[in-house]
């Protein structure tokens, strides 16, 4: 060998085992745990927990470009459930250093300036240790005696995300809170408007607005309910185990995870459940669970209203729990931040698009300001109530008062608004709650004003039009008033009517015009003497006496929603047992799936409302009503549409009212096959899931405009119809072949695989992984992402059978 030849390679090779040594010195330890004094983090290093399950490191929310030092799951979707730094980002990852010193973890920024430590306290400066725990808990000990207890915790410092056995309390000793508190924004990271806190003094649960007042309280813990008083979801969890504790140290709540395969709560690496709470940009708190494909499930939420909220939607902004976003800006304004509502942070509110000329005399043109009737909405509380005979006075006053931005009249008189308009909702038409609500603008933001002569004029001349169309309508009323008491029968009990049973014969002309026919009896079209189409129910098998018939229809008629049928009235003499309903002239969803007259086809838009529209409904008879009622016979015959071909079910007038622990077996009730929960058909207890099934069901045959119970022919085969909608979703195929031909193709995509998959979701063999009918609704407005559903046991066998390929 050539010595001389070979010494520059031998110089070589130990030069690179000097480099790697001292790279070894401030890399990352790849798979590791844990940072120490000779470890950092930079650029993309990162740390892991031992099982795999969380990951330490700096990353960037969204399109911001900022960077955080922030904890999130390994094999989920990035989900943040701890940032170090919220309120103060680095701009440089790679020139930002993640390190022990001083006995603390620390973050330097691009600058090399300090901008976030444990701040704490260590004669061990040397052997302090960082370590990422399987549990989301980020620790900071000495690694030269273990016996010492932990410097510092992340658990001690929560954000936005409480996670099993962390706490949520008071440390009475340290006088330190522990709360979460949510993003500004999605892209934002820094302290939101809203919190998830205890209050020690009262054992209750609260979320504060602002840290200055409660948006929502959760009640006082019971401890025989393991659960607060006004979260009923917490008792009825089979998920989880809620420990409260308090004593002369610390008052704090926290909870683990039950592990049951069998529900199918998902782990990762053998580990217990995973689940997560979420203090949302919303304001509400979210229980979040990892379902199959780690995906997270809503598994409930609180408040349920979003626009509750102090000033949700901001200035001029106007709130709408049933819109897709919740917030829109008043007509006449924009959104002051266009990026911030895109990044569902609406606190801002809305600016005017053209100033006023309040104050500087009339425009260009001669036009001078003018008001906006904005209807249906729900008012804010900071009005001035002036005492004035009409509604002109009422416009005149704050016309003449240039601070006044809009003014309401009604039967309790006139109100103004002085500054800006906050907490504005937008309510349904025909609510009740609803007021008009007349926002000052600039002329120029009215389409045409050279046709009137000034907003006080046109105001005079519509209530002069307005007073005469009340008096026609008075005299109408009266007329149709006297008609009515000839054909009232046994007169009114409570708002129902109740009728003899040959008034409706003779309404009905002996009922001789079949509607449709339900579980309960048949239903026939009538007239009253006084026009008014009614659709009356003959009911057969009903076993209750007088008192308890009456007493149930006393109920039901005081259910009034705009998708549910209103019951008018009934007849009761002895076996004789009759509803009456309004009569809708659309008839039932189900004459306009299953028959093929081209006349009747309903296009994609309106499909998507009724199944909308048939969710809420049953969201009021879950959830919104005194009791549950659980309609158990979903089914396209028992949506009707009325007009407008708004949804209206029926046929819940007779469901059983259960109890709000959702335990009796409801044995006297008649489904229909091919919507029937499999726990139904089992035998066992039902609760509301079972209506979320049939939903599902019929979820399936809006798209396809044929029943699921009629298979269809596929290259030869045949194929059952859910089977080929979730391998359309799960396999990727092609959606367009799932729907009715009809549509010919004219659908939004997106909504079509959205609606198969909250379908799929809707029809699990399991209730508990079923959503609720509120989850649904969610979905269906966007306000909740729907991930790729688990395939049910019932499509699994229809699917192998089809294609003798099972699903993995």
């Amino acid at each position: 060998m050539d010595y001389k030849k070979d010494k520059p390679i031998s110089f070589m090779l130990v030069f690179v085992l000097i480099q790697c040594l001292f790279l070894k010195n401030h890399l990352s330890i790849g798979a590791g745990d844990t940072i120490s004094v000779n470890h950092s983090l930079s650029g993309d290093q990162n740390i892991i927990s031992a099982s795999g399950i969380f990951v330490l490191g700096l990353f960037t929310p969204g399109n911001s470009s900022n960077y955080y030092l922030g904890m999130w799951y390994k094999e989920v979707a990035q989900t943040i459930v701890w940032v170090a730094n919220r309120e103060k980002p680095v701009m440089d990852r790679f020139s930002s250093e993640v390190r022990i010193s001083n006995g603390n973890l620390v973050l330097f920024n691009e600058s090399k300036l300090l901008i976030w430590s444990t701040n704490v306290n260590s004669s061990s400066s040397h052997s302090t240790v960082a370590v990422l725990l399987d549990n989301g808990n980020l620790v900071l000990k000495d690694e030269s005696n273990l016996s010492k207890p932990i410097l510092w915790e992340s658990f001690d410092y929560l954000t936005d995300t409480w996670l099993p056995g962390s706490k949520l309390g008071y440390n009475k000793e340290h006088h330190h809170k522990n709360f979460i508190t949510s993003w500004k924004n999605l892209e934002d990271p820094s302290p939101g408007l809203f919190s998830f806190e205890l209050v020690p003094s009262e054992n209750s649960s609260v979320i504060m607005w602002n840290k200055s007042r409660i948006h929502w309280s959760g009640g006082a813990w019971v401890e025989s309910y393991k659960s607060f008083s006004l979260i009923p979801e917490m008792k009825l969890s089979s998920y989880y185990n809620f420990t409260f504790v308090s004593n002369d140290k610390e008052i704090y709540l926290t909870y683990s995870i039950i592990p049951d395969k069998k529900k199918n709560i998902y782990a990762l690496n053998n580990t217990n459940g995973i689940s997560r709470f979420v203090m949302d940009v919303s304001g509400q708190i979210k229980e979040m669970i990892l379902m199959p494909n780690n995906v997270w499930d809503l598994y409930w939420t609180q408040p349920r209203e979003k626009c509750k909220a102090e000033a949700f939607c901001g200035a001029y902004g106007s709130c709408n729990e049933k819109s897709t976003p919740s917030c829109n800006c008043l007509n006449g304004f924009e959104p002051k931040s266009r990026r911030d509502w895109d990044l569902k942070d609406y606190s801002g509110g809305c600016i005017r698009k053209t100033k006023l000329q309040c104050g500087n005399n009339a425009s260009a043109d001669g036009e001078r300001d003018r008001f906006a009737d904005i209807p249906s909405m729900l008012l804010p509380e900071n009005k001035q109530s002036k005492y004035v005979e009409n509604i002109e006075a009422c416009e005149s006053i704050c016309f003449n008062n240039c601070s006044c931005t809009a003014y309401s009249y009604d039967n309790t008189g006139c109100s103004i608004w002085s500054g800006d308009l906050l907490d504005l909702q937008q309510l349904e038409a025909g609510d009740g709650k609803g007021r008009s609500i007349y926002i000052r603008l600039a002329a120029s933001e009215f389409q045409s004003t050279k046709h009137g002569k000034g907003p006080i004029t046109g105001v005079v001349v519509g209530s002069v039009v307005a007073s005469i169309v009340v008096v026609l309508v008075l005299i109408s009323f009266l007329v149709l008033r006297r008609k009515k008491m000839d054909w009232r029968g046994k007169g009114m009990e409570g708002s129902l009517m109740a009728f003899g049973f040959r008034d409706l014969q003779n309404a009905t002309k002996n009922f001789s015009e079949k509607l449709g026919g339900g579980g309960f009896g048949s239903v026939f079209k009538g007239i009253l003497p006084d026009s008014t189409m009614i659709a009356v129910k003959k009911l057969e098998g009903v076993g209750q006496g007088e008192k308890q018939f009456r007493a149930e229809v006393s109920t039901i008629g005081t259910i009034q929603h705009v998708n549910l049928v209103r019951l008018r009235g009934f007849c009761s003499q002895g076996a004789k047992k009759l509803l009456v309903y309004d009569f809708m002239s659309n008839g039932s969803l189900a004459s306009h799936l299953f028959h093929q007259n081209t006349s009747k086809v309903l296009d994609w838009k309106t499909r998507y409302q009724i199944a909308l529209g048939t969710a809420r409904g049953l969201v009021y008879l879950h959830e919104e009503c005194r009791d549950c009622i659980i309609h158990c016979d979903i089914k396209p015959e028992n949506v009707l549409l009325d007009a407008d071909f708004c949804p209206i079910v029926a046929d819940f007038g007779l469901a059983k009212l259960v109890g709000r622990e959702f335990s009796r077996v409801l044995t006297t009730m008649r489904g229909t096959r091919g919507y029937l929960a499999p726990e139904w058909i089992a035998g066992v207890a039902i609760t509301s899931k079972a209506d979320v099934y049939s939903f599902g069901m019929m979820l399936f045959e809006l798209v396809s405009g044929r029943r699921n119970s009629e298979q269809t022919e596929v290259d030869g085969k045949l194929k059952y119809f859910p089977s080929m909608a979730i391998s359309a979703i799960v396999e990727g195929g092609d959606v367009l072949n799932l729907l009715d031909r009809r549509l010919e193709g004219n659908v939004d995509l997106e909504e079509v695989e959205k609606v198969c998959k909250v379908a799929c979701w809707c029809i699990q063999d399991n209730e508990a992984h079923r959503p609720s009918m509120s989850q649904v609704v969610q979905m269906l407005e966007g306000n909740m992402d729907v991930y790729l559903p688990p395939v049910p046991q019932c499509v699994r066998i229809f699917h192998d059978n089809e294609e003798n390929t099972p699903w993995d």
